[in-house]
């Protein structure tokens, strides 16, 4: 991994209780008896309470959440993005909409290679490294199909936010910093979120996105139509023939969402339902989760040595099998195994207690060939007194996504061509490494670590959980479900605990500051290369109240979101 890297991904992403007046945030514990929502941002959790008061259901409230976060978290998510939606109905079915970006049709395996080697930054920065957005199809898809309000109820709170402004945080702020030279570099970029000095917006100050309030209301009148069909996909396709790029009024119009069937495993008797491929987090969070059972984690205790030496060889096995296995199923065998215990426990026979094991390559679970399956970010959680429970995780890649606002239009473009195997072995913003599975091909979806996850006891949904942060999702969606499960933990305790990370490559532990130093040196004693953080992403989280009654919720207290209950 470069130097810093994970600092940057920690700045990029720097980006209570709640009924009629009373409300709670920062991380503490929030309780409502008919909805729940935790979010990243308070007016994007009002936007989902506001939802509720209007007779709309977890699914609808989710949607408001996040198209609202668009705007006022618009470094991380927005409708230029995507999405995973895992969904738990009230009848106890399940439904997981992958609204993930897709390549263009004129995508091509080495188009950022010159001469065979890789261009550095054209993947990140730019009209070549947008794919196609599928946020608000998948959205939409959810609000006709689940909800009880439609998409145009649903963007108002949006538009209204848009247009009247928003006072900037310290995230926001902080990654307008950091990436003012590249949003400079685009004269819609520039206008939009740098004042005409050039000068980035500063925390506590007033910042209005007509152009994106204007296109929350022209989707709100014109349906779905307009962004994949109209105005949108025309001013889009225009900008990108005079800039190099690649995207099509067609593309547009050929993208579709995805209905896939959800990762499903236990663990110490719960019942745990992750997203499938291309999210290569519901394979990884079961694999881990599946490996961990076969040893007593809770005898080890929460912030042990003991403890984060054997979570962290589980990531680093499963993180292996990730960079050669995962990648989209409509285009490469998947294999289902992976997830299987039986695998898990030949896993788990080659970890030792006393030393971190070197892991040289991927594994092969049985029936890699033939058992496979069908062919910057933010979380945010939701349930309702009705059974619906949602995860769902929105992005647009790295903060800002390729940098490119679509003249006229307020949208940033994701920059998620990154996430795709640029070249076998080479890594991505993220360190990651990937391989043919996840290479480059027209329509195609790149792999990505989202992992909306939900956990139910004997039927009955107990939590929904969700993080962001980059690879790190995978480790902090285990590590909450772990607190959770192993340790008892409320949602507020669960997200209160210092955290760690490791991704096979490069062999390095990353560890959040709040591990004991004495932890520290009996890990390096054990082989571990350390690396010291502040802070490792953001996850957020409702669960069902230990009382039997109505539910629990908590913001993650690295972040000035907020969760309501109602």
């Amino acid at each position: 991994m470069k130097s810093g890297l994970f600092s940057r991904v920690c700045s990029s992403l720097r980006i209570g209780l709640f009924c009629c007046s009373l409300v709670q945030a920062g991380g503490e514990v929030a309780h409502g008896t008919r909805g729940i929502v935790a979010t990243v941002h308070p007016l994007a959790t009002d936007a989902a309470i506001d939802t509720f008061q209007k007779g709309g259901n977890a699914i609808d409230a989710a949607v408001a959440a996040a198209l609202t976060l668009g705007v006022v978290d618009g470094h991380n998510s927005g409708l230029g993005g995507g999405c995973f939606l895992l969904i738990r109905l009230g009848d106890g079915t399940f439904a997981a909409i992958d609204g993930r970006e897709t390549a263009p049709a004129t995508a091509t395996h080495d188009m950022f290679l010159h001469e065979g080697k890789v261009v550095p930054g054209l993947s990140l920065t730019g009209p070549l490294a947008a794919g196609v957005p599928g946020a608000l199809a998948a959205y939409d898809f959810a609000a006709r199909h689940y909800g009880k309000l439609s998409l145009s109820e649903l963007l108002r709170f949006a538009a209204k936010t848009a247009q009247a402004g928003f006072t900037v945080n310290r995230h926001f702020s902080d990654s307008l910093l950091a990436n003012a030279k590249e949003l400079g570099m685009f004269d819609a970029s520039r206008a939009a979120f740098l004042k005409p000095d050039g000068r980035p917006w500063k925390t506590g100050e007033l910042l209005r996105l007509p152009d994106l309030a204007k296109t929350c209301h022209a989707i709100a009148d014109g349906g779905l139509d307009w962004f994949y069909r109209g105005p949108f996909a025309r001013a889009t396709a225009e900008w990108m023939a005079k800039n190099g790029g690649l995207l099509t009024i067609e593309d547009f119009g050929n993208y579709r969402v995805k209905t896939r069937e959800p990762v499903r495993t236990t663990y110490r008797g719960y019942q745990i339902v992750g997203f499938p491929p291309p999210s290569s987090g519901g394979v990884h969070v079961a694999q881990i989760l599946n490996i961990l059972e076969n040893f007593e984690l809770k005898n080890m205790g929460p912030n042990s040595a003991d403890f984060i030496h054997v979570v962290a060889e589980s990531m680093k096995l499963a993180f292996a099998d990730r960079a050669y296995w995962l990648g989209d199923p409509d285009f490469v065998k998947v294999p289902r195994g992976l997830g299987a215990k039986a695998y898990a426990v030949r896993l788990a026979k080659g970890i030792r207690l006393n030393r971190a094991m070197p892991v040289a390559r991927h594994g092969a679970p049985d029936g890699a060939e033939t058992d496979v399956f069908d062919r910057h970010t933010t979380h945010l959680s939701t349930a309702d007194e009705d059974g619906n429970w949602v995860a769902c995780t929105a992005t647009v890649n790295t903060s800002f996504g390729c940098k490119v606002v679509v003249p006229g239009t307020g949208v940033v473009l994701n920059n998620q061509m990154d996430d795709f195997s640029v070249q076998p072995g080479a890594t991505n913003y993220f360190g990651l490494i990937g391989a043919e599975a996840n290479a480059i091909a027209p329509g195609k979806r790149p792999l990505s670590s989202m992992s909306p996850t939900l956990v139910l006891k004997d039927g009955k949904p107990v939590l929904s959980v969700g993080a962001a942060g980059g690879p790190t999702i995978i480790s902090q969606t285990v590590l909450a479900i772990i607190g959770t499960i192993d340790f008892g933990m409320d949602p507020e305790a669960a997200l209160a605990q210092p955290r760690f990370h490791h991704q096979w490559k490069p062999d390095e532990l990353v560890v959040e500051k709040g591990i004991a130093e004495d932890v520290l040196r009996d890990l390096e004693k054990r082989g571990h290369r350390l690396k010291r953080v502040n802070s490792l992403g953001v996850t957020q989280a409702v669960g069902a109240n230990p009382s039997g009654h109505g539910f629990a919720g908590a913001c993650d207290p690295r972040v000035e979101g907020k969760a309501a209950g109602w």
